[in-house]
């Protein structure tokens, strides 16, 4: 491993005049094909292990959702067409001669992840399931399967992380979590899980737009429309002054045309009943934002297997070193970190780690390189750890 340090001279995105933070919400389509993804990815991974000991290669890192229709009205509607679901990607179907049922898999954990999470869909009549899981490469699976206590790379592709978040990027995604948490939701239960927040700070003014569906059957009519987008309105505003003491504003559903009837209503809480399409890797990043002023890779984390596929794990761990940096060295003001793997190389291994360090007043010490060497080869050295979190549903790659 060529490990590379290097004092930036760049500041956070915090200190700049114009900051740019975006989260697409648990129910925004993009996010479910990622949730999707990943829980199906786990069901394999728990099958195996169960039925087989280990973890076989996979990759089920292709979800598209296709809307459907549906014709939402005040205290009511009706889905027309269903959302249709497509589950594209790679999975063994045999092993030493056991069938191995990947498509009824791949199916009931899609199923689960849409009941758990969107409590407005009928995941019978609403979504149409299509799995298209074939086994992978016979190269790919070799080279899976020749891996000794450490597993081999199963591709060339980097990952990249940043610490710590600014408060812009923990006021966006504090606000989402408030506009979809399980209190929200009993309290406030036409507030949808289709929920978007773009914030934009400006010096020292933060302003947010969100996207926020609401479910027709719990709005009656428009006045009723506008009270409840208040109350969503108190519990954003409320919750992003739990973080930041900057001037905020709260923009809700801007497109809104309530005199008329034109506004964001849904059957089932999310625009995918209707009005947008979804893909994996198309929203979020691992951090759970969308940030275009940090180091960022367009890997798309969710479904990778959580063994050898540096494209998933470079890009958790490579937040997690910089957590680690900025915590334990008290002169790091904002680390960033970019690992590139090789295929066919020790997990372990990457090609390179450049760490990316903007300081504090205070100097480095003579002691900073090898404490970050040793923080970087920690990390590296328990990937298996960062495997079982993902399993056990500590750790979201959305």
């Amino acid at each position: 491993m060529e490990l590379a340090i290097h004092t930036t001279g760049v500041t956070s995105p915090g200190a700049r005049e114009i900051e740019v933070v975006e989260r697409k919400g648990i129910g925004h389509p993009d996010t479910v094909c990622d949730a999707i993804a990943e829980q199906v990815c786990v069901a394999f991974c728990r099958y195996y292990q169960e039925h087989f000991g280990l973890i076989l290669h996979h990759n089920v890192d292709k979800v598209l959702l296709c809307g459907g229709t549906s014709r939402p009205v005040f205290g009511g509607g009706e889905v027309v067409e269903p959302i249709e679901i497509y589950l594209a990607g790679r999975a063994a179907d045999e092993y030493c001669g056991v069938r191995i049922p990947t498509h009824e898999i791949a199916v009931q954990a899609c199923r689960e992840w849409l009941r758990t999470h969107l409590r407005s869909l009928d995941t019978d009549q609403h979504v149409r399931i299509t799995p298209r899981l074939r086994p992978g490469s016979r190269d790919l699976m070799r080279l899976f399967a020749r891996a000794g206590d450490v597993p081999l790379a199963n591709d060339t592709a980097y990952g990249a992380g940043f610490a710590p978040l600014t408060e812009l990027e923990t006021t966006v995604l504090e606000v989402e979590r408030a506009l979809n948490s399980a209190e929200t939701k009993r309290m406030n239960p036409e507030i949808g899980e289709d929920v978007k927040v773009m914030g934009v700070r400006r010096g020292k003014r933060i302003d947010l737009t969100i996207s926020c569906a609401f479910v027709s059957r719990f709005v009656t009519d428009a006045e009723d429309y506008a009270r409840k987008k208040a109350a969503a309105h108190e519990i954003a505003l409320s919750a992003a002054r739990r973080i930041s003491a900057l001037e905020t504003e709260v923009q809700i559903n801007t497109a809104d045309d309530i005199e008329h009837g034109d506004v964001f209503l849904t059957v089932t809480g999310t625009s995918a009943e209707g009005g947008d399409e979804g893909e994996v890797g198309r929203g979020n990043r691992t951090s759970g934002l969308i940030t275009p002023y940090r180091v960022m890779t367009l890997e798309a984390a969710a479904g990778k297997n959580p063994v050898s596929h540096p494209g998933k794990l470079y890009s958790i761990v490579a937040g997690h070193i910089a957590g680690s940096i900025t915590t334990e060295l008290s002169q790091v003001e904002d680390a960033t970190c970019v690992l590139v793997s090789q295929i066919g190389r020790p997990v372990d291994d990457p090609q390179i780690v450049d760490i990316g360090l903007s300081l504090c007043k205070a100097e480095a010490d003579e002691t900073m390189v090898p404490r970050v060497t040793e923080i970087v080869r920690s990390h590296l050295s328990r990937l298996n750890l960062l495997r079982d979190a993902l399993l056990a549903g500590e750790i979201t790659v959305y």
